[in-house]
């Protein structure tokens, strides 16, 4: 399955679904998760993507690694990227910045072509 083939929506009415289905595709494998996992926030404007792991020094704490942001503009009725640079600092993500249709800033991420997010 491609992120691609996921249905797409608009509004942050129609983004519950898409963003269960893609967050489902993008997690790693079921035997490896409790080393590695993708977890997301959603609370009806921003979503966040983030790295689920074990610390380095410490394999009792779990820690979560956030490397992408969208916003929710209802004013413009656009859904704006952000990536998080190595100082903490969260950027406009300049080569795709905005889009009304929310899937395809899901797929801009899944691509990462400048290695931003995912590294």
């Amino acid at each position: 399955m491609k992120s691609k083939d996921i249905q797409k929506g608009t509004t942050p009415e129609q983004a519950h679904e898409l963003l269960y289905k893609y967050h489902e595709f993008i997690r790693p494998p079921e035997e490896i998760r409790n080393k590695l996992d993708i977890g997301y926030s959603f609370d009806g404007r921003y979503i966040e993507f983030f790295e689920i792991r074990p610390d380095w020094t410490d394999k009792t704490i779990i820690r979560h690694h956030p490397y992408a942001k969208i916003r929710y503009v209802k004013a413009h009725g656009v859904w704006r990227l952000f990536w998080r640079r190595a100082s903490g600092k969260w950027e406009t993500y300049k080569p795709f910045p905005e889009s009304s249709d929310l899937g395809d800033l899901l797929e801009v991420i899944d691509e990462d072509s400048y290695g931003c997010f995912k590294g």
